[in-house]
């Protein structure tokens, strides 16, 4: 590997966190937040209670329960798990896609920025950053895009294909602007190639100063916020870009991919990227 391909090798390993073991998770803010679940606990849904008590009787003395989980090789490539200590969940193979996606741009001169829409903790935009800076871009953007509080309750768009999603009650989705910033600033890549739009996207993406991209990537679960992308950014996005969409197993967003490519009548080819995850070039077939 060149020095380019080296520094985006360890920038993939470092915003993943797979260059280290996944230290012990305190057992109290999991259950704040919600993620026994989400962080696939081997804990039996009958001893939950008994583990709770024991997290209680240890704060009484100042002590604090922590669990070990340590994923597997196939959930840190894949992205398969809600980590605690990375600045992105999407795994190695979703990173590589970037990677992939924004040479084969810039390569083949395709115009436009790049955008990801649901940042979380800004791990992958981070990496779009560090790709422009591995190969000296200086006159495209990444944008940046997230309420920044989390994701909306289900029918606030008007979509009723959310009804029932409980996703918006998850505190552990929701990262604030000012940590996202500090991220990118921690590796040196907070500058003015780096915009963000703050709010639902419903607000923010039909006025936002983008003309042109080349790389769209969805991250936004559900179906109005997939629809609410798609609708105000697809047609910015130039022949030969590509469309990533992060959550094509989740029902709502891939209903939403669904109706949006049989509303335009597209039949660029749906690449499976990991379990999780696909992408299409706009304009091949």
């Amino acid at each position: 590997m060149n020095l380019a391909q080296r520094y985006l090798d360890i920038m993939k390993k470092c915003l993943s966190f797979t260059l280290w073991k996944e230290p012990l998770i305190p057992f109290d803010y999991l259950q704040k937040n919600n993620l026994l679940e989400a962080a696939q606990l081997n804990v039996p849904q009958g001893q939950l209670g008994q583990v709770r008590e024991l997290g209680h009787e240890l704060s009484k003395v100042g002590l604090e329960l922590a669990v070990n989980f340590d994923p597997d090789d196939d959930l840190r490539q894949n992205g398969g798990y809600w980590p605690y200590y990375a600045d992105t969940m999407i795994g190695l193979k979703r990173l590589d896609n970037i990677q992939f996606c924004m040479e084969y741009v810039l390569n083949h001169q395709i115009p436009g920025d790049f955008i990801e829409t649901g940042v979380w903790r800004g791990g992958a935009c981070i990496f779009m950053r560090a790709v422009l800076e591995a190969y000296g871009i200086k006159d495209r953007m990444v944008y940046v895009a997230d309420s920044f509080k989390g994701l909306p309750p289900p029918e606030t768009g008007g979509y009723t294909q959310d009804r029932g999603d409980i996703l918006h009650s998850y505190g552990y989705l929701a990262v604030s602007k000012n940590d996202v910033q500090k991220r990118f600033y921690e590796y040196g890549l907070l500058d003015k190639q780096v915009a963000f739009l703050e709010g639902w996207f419903s607000e923010t993406l039909p006025s936002a100063p983008i003309t042109k991209l080349s790389v769209l990537r969805l991250d936004g679960d559900m179906y109005a916020s997939t629809m609410d992308v798609l609708t105000s950014l697809y047609e910015k996005l130039s022949d030969g870009g590509f469309c990533i969409v992060d959550d094509y197993t989740l029902e709502g967003c891939r209903k939403a991919i669904e109706d949006f490519r049989a509303s335009l009548g597209i039949s660029s080819p749906l690449v499976p990227i990991d379990p999780y995850s696909v992408y299409w070039q706009k304009g091949v077939f």
